[in-house]
């Protein structure tokens, strides 16, 4: 089965992926990278494991629309089975989410429902979770729909917040335990979607 990543940084939740499937616990093809900049690491963890890229920015399309079309297309021409969002920033539109139903997941620094949404990605997750007092933390792998952050969840992993915790020390934590519970998630909807 074909697997597209999409991206938006150094793709450290990528590189778990092209682990899983190096390793033989994910048994399918990475078959694209969609990248939402030109210059992020994620595209040169691409590069090194010969996986194709194409870079997609909001602003060279008339619409965002228009972009996920062009995105569409290309994932047809390729085969792709299943969508993964690993820390990709741009909110899909209801074209992409409809085109492949129940075949795209997401990986949230969080345990939603809570510190999700509009605005919540990355530090600012960290930040509002020690900001709030949270015992614990985490991250969740998600289906997509069209809300932000809203689809049904699949999995999640905790992390105890410490009293000393930063948010850089959190997002370490909740990095590394994403880094296991994505690569799982993949495996096991590419086993169920395969049948």
């Amino acid at each position: 089965m074909n697997i597209a990543v999409f991206a938006s940084g150094g793709g450290t939740d990528f590189q778990s992926i092209i682990d899983g499937v190096e390793s033989g616990l994910i048994r399918a093809k990475i078959s694209l990278l969609i990248a939402s900049k030109p210059d992020i690491y994620a595209i040169e963890r691409a590069k090194q494991h010969d996986i194709p890229y194409y870079v997609f920015r909001k602003g060279d399309h008339e619409s965002v629309e228009a972009m996920y079309d062009e995105i569409i297309e290309l994932l047809k021409k390729n085969d792709v089975g299943l969508i993964v969002l690993a820390g990709y920033l741009t909110i899909l539109t209801p074209n992409i989410v409809k085109a492949y139903e129940g075949r795209i997941i997401n990986i949230h620094p969080a345990l939603l429902p809570k510190f999700g949404g509009v605005g919540m990605y990355g530090m600012k997750v960290h930040e509002a979770v020690i900001a709030a007092g949270e015992k614990e933390s985490g991250c969740t792998v998600h289906y997509v729909d069209c809300g932000a952050d809203t689809g049904k969840i699949i999995a999640q992993e905790r992390v105890i917040v410490d009293k000393d915790d930063t948010p850089e020390s959190l997002q370490k934590k909740v990095l590394s335990k994403e880094h296991e519970l994505l690569p799982r998630v993949v495996a096991r909807l590419v086993e169920e979607i395969q049948g």
